[in-house]
């Protein structure tokens, strides 16, 4: 005959996981039961205080890691900084490009115009 396993048992044994919200909810409730009200419900729950210290401990911590953090958007990488930098100067430096190619324009324009004043006035010089 086949053994048969124990349906009890498991033959694995799993570690048990616990949501954000349920670690939360049992936490609320722990600390509002007296002595009697906290040992049933870690009974009823299959818990340990030292399960509750722990959650006590990341609920604690979390809470002054959020505190500690500036609202806003995350600090960016060095990667992401540095590519900002250059884009902040490649804006700048075409900024100033245009600037410099309107000088030279009108410049050039200013030097043509001298040079047709200065033409036009040798020719009214020998007119007279």
């Amino acid at each position: 005959m086949e053994d048969v396993p124990d349906p009890q048992v498991p033959e694995k044994a799993r570690r048990r996981t616990y949501t954000a919200k349920y670690k939360a909810d049992i936490l609320v409730e722990y600390e509002c039961a007296d002595r009697e009200g906290k040992g049933a419900l870690l009974r009823r729950e299959g818990l340990y205080t030292s399960l509750i210290s722990a959650w006590r401990d990341q609920r604690d911590r979390g809470a002054l890691e959020a505190l500690g953090r500036s609202s806003g958007a995350p600090p960016a990488s060095a990667a992401e900084k540095e590519a900002a930098r250059l884009r902040k100067e490649n804006e700048r430096l075409t900024a100033e490009l245009e600037t410099a190619r309107k000088v030279i324009e009108i410049q050039g324009k200013l030097s043509a115009l001298l040079d047709q004043l200065s033409t036009d006035s040798s020719k009214n010089r020998h007119e007279r």
